[in-house]
């Protein structure tokens, strides 16, 4: 039998120790000269390096492995261009830039930028599509302006819209542009939203008037626990899943070959306006069909794949297949860097197996929320079955590897996709990798617990840390060696040591600099836009402090009112600092008579609980208000207190506990520090006391 030493054997390894004689001033030290130095022309940071000969090395052999002969994404991505979008900026209704495409166009220019991996190039260079293109007859893209795309389909009335960018201002161009050429001002009938991430529902507005949904002209069809989900997933750990995104989407990075280059999916998130309109229609079946503005579609549910709440489409008449986010041009994420609960990689492949046999065999064109669409049998039926694949195999061989003792913390440095799946440009990591996918497929079985006692309960890094400064002979010798590492092109073992020394000693500049310089050519030498990002804003931080630089808008009043009751008052269980409920004990019935919710709300235990559909016998305080009123509180519009004097809300008991209540809720930094000492001075935006502040509408 195959033993675990034997998978082993081929990993690189650390040694078992790092020897290293004499000791070194730091002023002088080689990384201190280093970090100094001059940045190469075009690089945005006064400290920033240019790829060394070992990345140019790394980014030479990828250009040399992969399948650069086959152009048949930039044949497909140029078919069917009807008109390209006039202007490179759209503005949005704040005065913001929303969407800036002039800032990517160095992709235009004809040459290699040493800076970033070629494939990664490669598919920011299909990217900058940026126009209106026809499908087939019937239906049309406009792609380019969001991190998404947006499909329109000739209903018998009107246009029924495929998902609807992020933010109102960039589907208000996109349909602008579409009804100068195609749309021959009929107006939107019927939204399909795939699913539950951001980029697929926020720029409904922009489309549709809600006064026209509300009379029924406009149908929203979504799948089954579409708003459970759109709203949940980023309330409960929403800012630091926020603060985590601004790492995978390098939202403090500049858009530059030395920087922000892509993300893979699409250039980037909008900086618009997102809204939400409750859907009309929940399709519920695993399997339903139903007459869309007089067109017979069939709807296929395919819960916890790429988002927990997803469903692809089928329109027979067009043989046309809508894979939503379920196959793009791309590996998907089944661990998202962001954070979100690991996806189910097989049942994943099981839907595009699926979908494959009930429709795909049929299908003369198979289209989707990202990328640009495959045409022929052939071809559609080449890509759901080696997507279905890609997914299959990383399930079943990470276990296969788990079931033999590798572990979640060597996975990555074993498991390894197929040959002939790497050949295809369509399952290269541009959004997931086999490198945190395969931990990720370990962590869903197995959790994070590698089965060694060590690591049971490891003290935290920066306890750590000056341990292990001490052993390796403190900061010049590991200084000293991180630079050898570093200068060998050995990044990620110099990574290692370095990383430790700056937890010990967060201010020791060399080591952030020279540390710095790791991550910027691990960056340069990474396919994937989320672990380019991730390392380049390391640092970027490490270098400047944490940016101020705008990132995604928190939240919107459409999804303030979206939140259930029972999530509100569990978010303001998570916003509630227990060290401060110590010794508080009362009991709060909830009623909102507007809907019919009555909650119980309980402290004990320095712990906020509540359960929905009962009402304590002698509670010391009764709150009655109408859910549409309380509304304006958690959007920060009207304090409890204020609504409580004007007499919108009602209270019978000890009114003092809401004060107590509000005495323990904490408001999140939303820049909070990754990485210690790169706190910069900056305002955080201080919530009313009972204010619903979920994280940004997140977009995958």
């Amino acid at each position: 039998m195959t033993t675990r030493r034997d998978f082993m054997k081929s990993v690189p390894a650390a040694g078992a120790a790092f020897a290293v004689a004499g000791k070194i001033a730091l002023d002088d030290s080689p990384a201190y000269a280093q970090a100094t130095s001059v940045p190469p022309d075009g690089h945005f940071h006064p400290k920033g390096k240019a790829p060394s000969e070992h990345t140019l090395k790394i980014l030479a052999e990828a250009r040399d492995a992969l399948p650069f002969s086959d152009t048949r994404d930039f044949e497909e991505n140029a078919r069917g261009l009807i008109a390209e979008m006039p202007e490179d900026t759209i503005m949005a209704d704040a005065g913001n830039i929303a969407w800036d495409m002039a800032s990517f166009r160095f992709f235009d220019e004809d040459k290699d930028w040493p800076s970033i991996h070629p494939s990664l190039q490669r598919i920011s260079q299909l990217n900058q599509n940026y126009g209106l293109y026809e499908v087939i007859p019937g239906i049309y893209q406009v792609r380019g302006f969001d991190l998404s795309q947006m499909t329109m389909v000739r209903g018998k009335t009107g246009w029924i819209v495929f998902d609807t960018l992020i933010s109102l201002e960039t589907a208000r161009a996109a349909w602008n542009l579409f009804q100068e050429h195609v749309g021959e001002g009929l107006p939107v009938t019927a939204v399909i939203h795939s699913h539950s991430h951001g980029d697929h529902w926020g720029g409904v507005r922009g489309v549709v008037d809600e006064a026209d949904v509300r009379a029924g002209k406009v149908e929203i069809i979504v799948p089954r626990d579409f708003m459970e989900h759109t709203i949940s997933e980023n309330v409960y750990a929403g800012n630091a899943m926020n603060r985590r995104l601004s790492y995978q989407y390098g939202q403090q990075l500049p858009i530059s070959p030395f920087g922000f280059a892509g993300q893979g999916l699409g250039h980037r998130v909008s900086f618009g306006v997102p809204g939400l309109i409750t859907p009309t229609k929940v399709v519920e079946e695993d399997i339903e069909y139903l007459e869309v503005d007089g067109v017979r579609m069939v709807f296929q549910n395919t819960p916890n794949t790429e988002a927990p709440s997803e469903m692809n489409t089928y329109i027979p008449e067009m043989k046309a297949l809508w894979m939503a986010e379920n196959v793009n041009a791309t590996l998907h994420n089944i661990y998202t860097l962001r954070g979100a609960p690991v996806r189910d990689a097989l049942r994943w492949s099981k839907y595009i197996s699926r979908a494959l046999h009930l429709f795909g065999t049929e299908a003369d064109v198979l289209f989707a929320s990202h990328h640009w669409p495959r045409w022929g049998s052939d071809r559609v039926q080449e890509v759901l079955r080696a997507q279905r694949d890609l997914y299959a195999h990383m399930n079943n061989q990470c276990l296969h590897l788990a079931n033999q003792g590798v572990t979640i913390n060597q996975i990555h440095n074993v498991y390894e996709l197929p040959e002939s799946l790497q050949q295809k440009w369509y399952c290269r990591g541009y959004h997931g990798t086999p490198r945190h996918n395969s931990r990720g497929v370990v962590q869903r079985f197995l959790g994070f617990w590698d089965a060694n006692p060590a690591t049971l309960v490891p003290p935290s890094p920066e306890a750590s840390a000056p341990l292990y400064v001490e052993m390796m002979g403190g900061s010049d010798a590991i200084l000293a060696k991180g630079q050898e590492l570093h200068d060998a092109g050995n990044y990620l073992l110099a990574v290692e040591i370095l990383n430790k020394l700056f937890l010990a000693e967060n201010d020791n500049q060399p080591a952030r600099d020279l540390l710095a310089d790791c991550y910027e050519q691990l960056g340069y030498q990474d396919e994937n836009p989320g672990l380019r990002n991730s390392y380049l804003a390391g640092a970027y931080e490490l270098r400047s402090g944490i940016s101020d630089a705008p990132i995604a808008s928190t939240s919107s009043p459409d999804v303030i009112r979206a939140m259930s009751t029972e999530l509100f008052l569990n978010f303001l269980g998570i916003r509630m600092d227990s060290r401060k409920a110590e010794g508080m004990r009362f009991t709060i019935n909830l009623i909102t008579p507007d809907n019919g919710e009555k909650f119980l709300i309980e402290m004990e235990n320095a712990t906020l609980t509540n359960v929905e559909g009962f009402l304590a016998d002698a509670p010391d305080l009764t709150l009655v208000i109408n859910r549409s009123d309380l509304e304006r509180t958690m959007g920060g519009e009207v304090t409890l207190d204020d609504q409580i004097a004007g007499g919108t809300a009602t209270v019978e008991g000890d009114v003092s506990v809401l004060a107590q209540l509000a005495s323990t809720m904490v408001d999140f930094d939303p820049l909070f520090e990754i990485l210690p000492g790169t706190a910069t001075a900056h305002e955080i935006k201080q919530a009313n006391a009972y204010e619903a502040v979920p994280g940004a509408a997140i977009p995958e």
